[in-house]
């Protein structure tokens, strides 16, 4: 998994290295996400079960196959294993591919792209042509905002971008960024759901959003949505922001022409939402696999939110706090915090984590906080770890840590000392992962 394990698992801390490349890969795999469809997917015959409901396909005229996400190839994988021919329809992803009759469509994450336009324009397409004698099987996993875009009427992708690319840059948290383009959008908050009416329709979930809010993932395509365009309008005042957006989104905003779906509505009396993974499947795996190897295993009972500086110490100190009396252990979490961008630099939130706790690392710690979809920000790497070997080495070789921290450079520093965490992308997307580990 790890492309650069060679140049990790080295030092005086060798073995503790390559046992956290080992947990941190048992996390990964566990939100796998061809095996998390068959979790909860089975066939039998003629008979089709999804969680809790039961279908008859001799009954059905078409099950169409529609979505979007970092994990979509695998999801339709197992979904054209399970049905062969009778999966039909569209998806936007990472990457072009056809599985089957299921069209996979390259979109662009996390700026979304004209790419992504079209095969939304797809999608909705496809659901808008179903029929109460058809299923429809929603695939949704981190990264559809982005990799599904439908502007609303009167909007334009280039209003999408420059949107995302403010809210990026100011700190705003995913729940905050997908309300906001919930508001902007012809596909998100349910409206997707609202398309496929008289439809029945069943979406399996992998979620990349902390706590698991269903109309956050992905924004919601197929849930009712909690938020308003109020909210939407607050976002942007809260950030300073509001004068930043263009013109057209202050309007749409404004003149809240396109609600969303809310919970009560009839057309959610069809729709099943079906969470098949998640951070906390993530967390749990990792801690297993800790205890396997010969560690005190705990996990933290908080995820870590908020500003990526102040969670990094702030999980170093609760860590040692839980440790003091073990003399081998390691400590797992998981979350998803922000960065506010000044700098020029390369990196991302789990690099920019890494990097805060490096000079506070003591002998016999590791840190490691990587992303479980293989990217952090726009680098290459997933994320980091550090340790003393390469405090030393930073400092051997001069490396001012305040420095690239004030340029948002974490990526750059990482490279120069040692301990990016590269895997390319992992096909899932469950948001970040952290380790404590610590032997006396």
């Amino acid at each position: 998994m790890f492309k650069n394990r060679d140049e990790l698992v080295t030092g005086p801390e060798e073995e503790m290295r390559a046992h956290a490349l080992e947990i941190l890969k048992a996390g990964i795999d566990a939100v796998e996400p061809y095996r998390s469809i068959m979790d909860f997917v089975d066939r039998n015959g003629d008979t089709l079960v999804v969680a809790d409901a039961t279908y008859d396909l001799s009954e059905v005229d078409r099950v169409v196959v529609l979505g979007a996400g970092k994990a979509a190839l695998a999801m339709v994988s197992a979904i054209v294993d399970l049905l062969g021919d009778q999966a039909e329809g569209h998806v936007n992803t990472l990457e072009d591919r056809t599985i089957g009759r299921v069209v996979c469509s390259r979109a662009t994450h996390p700026i979304p792209g004209p790419e992504g336009v079209e095969g939304s324009q797809r999608i909705i397409e496809a659901a808008e042509g179903a029929t109460e004698k058809d299923l429809v099987l929603c695939l949704i996993s981190g990264g559809g905002s982005a990799l599904m875009p439908l502007p609303e009427e009167g909007l334009t992708l280039e209003d999408k971008m420059e949107m995302t690319n403010i809210l990026l840059k100011c700190g705003a948290t995913i729940q905050e960024l997908n309300c906001i383009r919930k508001h902007m959008s012809a596909i998100k908050g349910g409206k997707l759901a609202r398309a496929a009416a008289p439809a029945p329709v069943t979406s399996l979930i992998l979620s990349d959003v902390i706590g698991d809010p269903l109309d956050s993932i992905a924004s919601g395509p197929t849930a009712p949505d909690t938020t308003s365009y109020e909210d939407a309008r607050a976002i942007l005042t809260k950030y300073e922001v509001w004068d930043q957006v263009p013109d057209t989104v202050r309007e749409e905003l404004e003149a809240a022409r396109f609600e969303t779906p809310k919970e009560g509505d009839p057309l959610f009396d069809r729709v099943q939402n079906v969470l098949v993974g998640n951070n906390m499947k993530s967390q749990i795996a990792m801690v297993d696999r800790a205890i396997q190897l010969g560690y005190a295993g705990i996990q933290l009972e908080d995820y870590l939110l908020g500003n990526a500086t102040e969670a990094a110490g702030e999980f170093l100190g609760t860590a040692r706090e839980l440790t003091v009396d073990e003399t081998r252990a390691v400590v797992v979490a998981g979350g998803e915090t922000t960065v506010i961008v000044k700098g020029s630099g390369r990196g991302g939130r789990n690099q920019e984590m890494a990097l805060v706790n490096l000079r506070h690392m003591r002998e016999g710690e590791l840190f490691a906080s990587a992303g479980t979809d293989g990217i952090d920000g726009e680098s290459h790497a997933a994320g980091a770890l550090v340790d003393r070997d390469i405090l030393s080495t930073s400092e051997t070789r001069g490396l001012d840590v305040d420095a690239y921290l004030a340029d948002n450079d974490s990526t750059t520093f990482f490279e120069r000392a040692g301990g990016l965490l590269v895997t390319g992308p992992t096909g899932t997307n469950v948001a970040d992962v952290q380790l404590y580990m610590v032997r006396k």
